[in-house]
C-alpha cells in the first residue's frame, strides 16, 4: 500500500519555493511528491551536518540552481526545513544555519509532544 505523507513546511520555505522560477517549482513539486511516496529524488545528497536523516534536493534548471532541505524519515510527514536559490559552489553558512535551527526546533517540538 502506497501511503502519501503530508508535506509540512517550516518557516518561510513555502514562500521561498514560490519565488523559484516556474520550471524549478514544477521540478521541485514533482520531486517532493516522490519523496512523499517514499522515493528518493533524482538528485539529492545527505546533509548530516544539519541533522540525522536530513537531505538536500537539488534542482537544476536553465535559469539557475535551487535547493530544498528536507527531512523525510519521520513517519508522520515530510518536513521542508529550508528552500533557496544556490548562488555559489558552497552552500552559504546562513542557509545551513537556518536549516539546522529549524531542524532543532522540530526535534524539540516532537520531544514536547511525545515525552519518553
Amino acid at each position: 500500500m502506497d501511503i502519501l505523507k503530508p508535506l509540512r513546511w517550516l518557516g518561510d520555505s513555502p514562500k521561498a519555493v514560490q519565488r523559484f522560477p516556474p520550471a524549478a517549482r514544477r521540478m521541485a513539486g514533482f520531486e517532493l511528491q516522490g519523496v512523499q511516496h517514499g522515493l528518493h529524488p533524482s538528485d539529492f545528497k545527505p546533509m548530516p551536518s544539519i541533522g540525522a536523516g536530513v537531505e538536500e534536493l537539488r534542482v537544476w534548471v536553465e535559469s539557475g540552481t535551487y535547493r530544498i532541505i528536507y527531512l523525510a524519515r519521520l513517519e508522520e510527514a515530510v518536513y521542508v526545513l529550508h528552500a533557496f536559490p544556490k548562488k555559489s559552489q558552497q552552500t552559504s553558512p546562513r542557509d545551513l544555519e537556518l536549516a539546522r535551527s529549524r531542524y532543532e526546533q522540530l526535534v524539540q517540538q516532537r520531544k514536547r509532544k511525545n515525552p519518553s
